[in-house]
């Protein structure tokens, strides 16, 4: 073999050149490191990885889907590092229950999938008059999904499969009515309570911190005195809209797609209906659903017999109490208003006609068409800034992903400059300073998206002042920057925080003089209740807490109450202490049985939760499940 390879040096040459050149041509150099990114493993579960890019591809998946669902959703909060964290635990989750599934032999058989189709009200809507599914509109529906009917059938099976591992206990968990009124009561119990504050702002006053001290203070915590890194930076965004400004149309492909659509741009079809409706539920009884049909035959016959007589039938008649005392009247509607058997029973019928019976899930109707509203054509001249804005946008978004792929190599490829890439695209070169690693309050745009921050503080980005690579930073856009110049984080010189200086030590000392005056009266008050003099009397519970700080109502509703008066004292910190007096304990009123019965099954719910919950953790330790990458810590605004 080697001897091979030394004797054909030229021809083993050629091959390596166009097995691998090719690769770099196609994928580049950071294409290869992207891959291997994208490889790394962030969690297993038993025997199996799961990987960066399934990650990526899932948290991506699922974000879209929200953002399709609350379009005003905040993108800040899907691209957080915490929501990011949640969906890998999702998945996680979703892993150890597929394998339960696999492991206990849970199926799902073809009569319990079939029922299930048969109930999802997406595809209930598809079916024709007749009950036969729409096989076209369903391939459209599941491939909007991404997927064949056979995949979606596939994915739902294995679905009510896994939902089977959870559902043994959680479908079954029950909470006896006395076990749940004693937790209940102790839930709900109130106390009269009395609260002493010793605010530090209160002491404020008595504090006078020595030139030595401040001093002291300022070398011991320099981490609370720095000024953070910042940058100073330029960026180029290619969106929809920057592409549609490179879009031209002509005036006679204008005139062409005016030409073409001018009904439909004109607006819809408006028909005007009445009806008369023998109720019948789509689950009802096979004989109640024939009854109602011949019920319906007879009126049909009626009216067929006396056209003119119609409101009049519908009026006594008709089981749809909104149009019966109008004599069945639904006034005009276009396309997409009624359910589709109906819909498509009157745009099939002529001006007068009366339909045959229509059956939909509502039950069966007798429909007369009264009037059709055609839209009146409008001109040219009306609808030409629409139409060009509809085929720029249509344009755009067809070059988009040809636009995308330019505007990723040419920040790659020219890593030193953003001008050629936007010179090229005739995008804007925009600039920003002072912006830090963590996106600042009220930012938007590219300089909220966390991930683009990231590689703007990368050390190739700072160090050697490269380009970032095309970043995602929301739906339809592309956002590459470049640090232009670098300020690291330092400690500010004394001189120049001297006054937050004083003001930290004054709160500091503040807060331990109130701390150690608070803790002074509740030994004395402790040791003589009567002499205690507090404000008045409150009562407190869990669902009425008063204001009262939330550390301070935990403390009122755990002290000990075998001998009463009771005294507790809380440490707020930097806010100061309180000294909280427990006086008697009131029972919780006895609730209405309606309200009671709520409160009951409400908290079987929460047991059967945590039971879930504790069931879901002994899956994930039996099938040894892992996350490998670490929790992100909560933010100062998350800790509130």
């Amino acid at each position: 073999m080697f001897d091979f390879v030394r004797k054909h040096t030229k021809i083993m040459m050629a091959v390596m050149f166009l097995l691998i050149i090719p690769s770099f041509v196609l994928f580049g150099i950071d294409g290869y490191n992207r891959s291997r990114d994208a490889g790394s493993v962030v969690a297993r579960v038993g025997s199996h990885d799961i990987t960066q890019g399934e990650w990526d591809a899932v948290h991506k998946s699922e974000a879209d889907r929200l953002r399709a669902s609350m379009p005003n959703l905040d993108a800040k909060l899907l691209d957080s590092p915490q929501a990011r964290y949640a969906t890998l635990e999702r998945l996680v989750r979703d892993r150890v229950l597929a394998q339960a599934a696999d492991k206990f032999k849970l199926t799902t058989s073809d009569a319990r999938l079939a029922r299930n189709l048969h109930e999802n009200p997406s595809i209930a809507a598809l079916r024709q008059p007749d009950g036969k599914l729409d096989m076209d509109r369903y391939r459209q529906l599941v491939g909007s999904q991404g997927l064949t009917p056979e995949g979606f059938e596939a994915r739902v099976r294995q679905d009510l499969s896994v939902r089977q591992v959870e559902a043994g206990v959680g479908e079954t968990g029950f909470a006896a009515a006395s076990v749940a009124d004693v937790a209940l009561n102790a839930f709900f119990e109130k106390r009269e309570v009395q609260i002493a504050s010793f605010t530090a702002a209160d002491f404020a006053s008595k504090v006078s911190p020595t030139d030595a001290e401040l001093n002291a203070f300022y070398k011991a915590n320099q981490a609370l005195f720095q000024s953070p890194e910042h940058a100073s930076i330029e960026y180029v965004v290619l969106d929809m809209d920057s592409v549609k400004k490179s879009i031209v149309i002509s005036e006679a492909d204008m005139k062409s797609y005016y030409e073409q659509n001018a009904e439909r741009l004109s607006g819809k079809e408006e028909r005007r209906a009445s009806h008369i409706l023998i109720t019948a539920a789509k689950d009802a009884p096979a004989a109640d659903r024939q009854k109602a049909k011949a019920r319906a035959d007879e009126l049909l016959k009626t009216v067929r017999q006396s056209p003119d007589s119609f409101a009049d039938v519908a009026k006594k008649n008709s089981q749809d109490t909104g149009s019966a005392a109008n004599g069945g009247d639904l006034d005009f509607f276009t396309r997409g208003a009624m359910v589709k058997p109906f819909e498509d029973a009157v745009f099939a019928m002529k001006k007068g006609d009366i339909s045959e019976v229509v059956e939909s899930d509502f039950g069966y109707h007798i429909i007369k068409l009264t009037d059709i509203k055609k839209p009146v054509q409008r001109s040219f001249e009306e609808l030409r800034a629409g139409i060009e804005a509809d085929l720029k946008t249509q344009q755009a978004q067809a070059r988009f992903a040809e636009t995308a792929e330019a505007f990723t190599n040419g920040v790659y490829e020219q890593s030193d400059s953003l001008k050629p890439v936007a010179d090229k695209l005739k995008l804007e070169i925009k600039t920003a300073t002072n912006v830090l690693r963590q996106p600042a309050a009220g930012t938007t745009g590219a300089l909220s998206n966390a991930k683009f921050l990231a590689a703007i503080f990368n050390t190739d980005s700072i160090e050697k002042k490269r380009n970032t690579e095309a970043m995602e930073t929301a739906p339809n856009q592309l956002t590459a920057g470049r640090v232009t110049q670098y300020t690291p984080a330092r400690t500010l010189p004394f001189a120049d925080v001297s006054r937050v200086v004083h003001e930290r030590v004054v709160a500091d000392k503040a807060a331990e003089l109130a701390k150690k005056e608070g803790q002074e009266k509740l030994l004395a008050w402790k040791a003589s209740p009567a002499a205690a003099v507090m404000p008045a009397p409150i009562v407190v519970s869990r669902d009425q807490a008063q204001n009262v700080p939330p550390q301070v109502l935990t403390a009122a509703l755990r002290a000990d109450t075998a001998a009463l008066p009771a005294f507790v004292g809380v440490d707020l910190g930097a806010k100061g202490y309180s000294v909280v007096r427990v006086n008697k304990i009131v029972p919780r009123q006895a609730p209405a049985e309606a309200a009671a019965k709520q409160d009951r099954a409400q908290y079987a719910q929460w047991w059967s939760g945590a039971e879930t919950q504790a069931y879901s953790d002994l899956l994930k330790e039996r099938f040894k499940a892992q996350i490998l990458t670490s929790r992100p810590a909560l933010t100062t605004t998350e800790l509130r």
